[in-house]
């Protein structure tokens, strides 16, 4: 379901978007409060940027419905995140921020497949797959 790239030395998941999905409503949200988790940090550990905080993200995706607002805004600030990334990254089609919200108003779980969908994208812009390692068989040699 998820590839290992290497981007620049480091290691990063690409998830299959449609397993967002269903994972986001299966357990009723809570891989989708996860997995905006991790790719807050992935992308903060991709680019640098301190600025960035997976913590606070996460908190106001979780806590902050409570004042309605702050969700939309991490939502949103995040889109933007890896929007950067993807121009940075030399990706055509990028990520409108915008759009995420609005998906989430309308159905929250496809937020994660989009999203999810256009981080793949800058991962496989300058990626190169994590080798397979393939089992090592015995050979016997003639006696």
């Amino acid at each position: 379901m998820a590839e290992m790239v290497t981007l620049d030395g480091k290691q990063y998941l690409k998830r299959n978007p449609l397993g967002v999905l269903g994972l986001s409503i299966i357990t009723i949200g809570v891989y989708f409060v996860v997995w905006f988790y991790k790719i807050n940090k992935e992308i903060k550990q991709h680019e640098n940027d301190e600025t960035m905080s997976p913590k606070r993200s996460l908190m106001a995706m979780t806590f902050g419905w409570l004042i309605i607002v702050p969700p939309f805004l991490a939502l949103y600030n995040t889109g933007k995140h890896l929007q950067k990334m993807q121009e940075r990254l030399g990706v055509h089609s990028t990520l409108e921020p915008v759009l995420s919200v609005v998906i989430m108003l309308v159905f929250s779980p496809l937020t994660g497949a989009y999203m999810q969908d256009h981080l793949n994208r800058a991962w496989g812009a300058n990626a190169s797959p994590v080798p397979q390692v393939p089992p090592v068989t015995p050979t016997v040699s003639p006696a």
